[in-house]
């Protein structure tokens, strides 16, 4: 069946009721989590996507290729849904794209989610299975690794803890539309996807009796020097919008290489819609080549 790209007023239009319904604070998070991975489906991954089930730091987790990959190379990535929602089921649409864009599989582990499992159990999760795809033979520096939303948050809490734990530093950071500082009252009640009661209790469920203040929690509170290149992407009217530019602005400031993408139009995390939206298409791609270059032998991307 050939993609079919919407008008993005069209998209907007249907895909609003749905995020409202499925990402309802007054829904129980068990139920959120059902029509999450129920409608998974209705988010195309690309045509010649192979999702292989398999073990990644001691949780179930997703091997996604989408043609032949490199056996040097991969991407680890974290999924997003507010630290208490989301699966690999849900992203394969954006995880089956940068498999094909990357040439690399794309490792998706089923992090534990709050409320059951509140902080720092998710940041833990995702050191375990970056290290043991260290141990699988992965060097760090070929290791690029992604995440949208609160996986984009937790993947840069993953970047600044194997820095100052573990010494390393992967290819790069990926992040769309992360949020990375779950403490902070959003300005807006919110966007075409989130709202502002919703995400707040995502931040309480996964905070837990936590200290708000640990940067592995919020890492937009901790240092940014020594950390591989990023690209932030996000819309200009989500809710989180002004958190990646206060982000971007650190990141630049502790001399770190950032790429800033903000796109007019599309909606928090639009790259789950890529099969049905052109735009959406295009900034997944922009991603993908991102990681791409990183990932790219030294000796070969220091000549071009």
């Amino acid at each position: 069946m050939p993609d079919v790209k919407l008008p993005l007023p069209v998209a907007r239009t249907v895909l609003h009721p749905i995020f409202r319904l499925m990402l309802n604070h007054r829904l129980p998070w068990t139920v959120q989590r059902a029509l999450m991975d129920g409608g998974a489906p209705l988010q195309r991954a690309p045509r010649g996507t192979h999702i292989e089930k398999v073990e990644l730091g001691g949780r179930r987790a997703e091997r996604v290729t989408a043609g032949p990959v490199s056996t040097t190379a991969t991407v680890l990535y974290l999924h997003g849904g507010g630290y208490t929602v989301g699966s690999p089921i849900t992203h394969r649409a954006v995880t089956g794209s940068l498999s094909r864009e990357t040439g690399c599989a794309v490792q998706v582990p089923d992090y534990r989610l709050a409320p059951e499992h509140p902080f720092p159990a998710a940041l833990e999760d995702a050191e375990a299975a970056f290290l043991e795809l260290v141990a699988f033979g992965y060097q760090p520096e070929r290791i690029a690794i992604a995440g949208d939303s609160a996986g984009g948050g937790l993947s840069l809490a993953l970047a600044q803890r194997l820095r100052d734990r573990h010494g390393y530093t992967p290819a790069a950071l990926g992040l769309i539309a992360p949020w990375t500082d779950p403490n902070e009252i959003p300005a807006q009640d919110g966007d075409l996807v989130l709202t502002k009661r919703w995400s707040r209790a995502c931040a309480a469920a996964y905070l837990g009796d936590g200290d708000g203040s640990d940067t592995g929690y919020a890492p937009l509170l901790g240092a940014m020097r020594g950390l591989p290149p990023v690209y932030v992407q996000a819309d200009v009217d989500e809710m989180l919008h002004a958190q990646c530019v206060r982000l971007v602005a650190a990141l630049r400031e502790a001399g770190v290489e950032t790429r800033f993408s903000e796109t007019r139009g599309l909606w928090h995390v639009a790259q789950l819609q890529s099969a049905l939206v052109a735009p959406a298409a295009q900034v997944t791609r922009e991603l993908g080549e991102f990681l791409r270059q990183a990932l790219r032998p030294a000796q070969i991307r220091s000549i071009g």
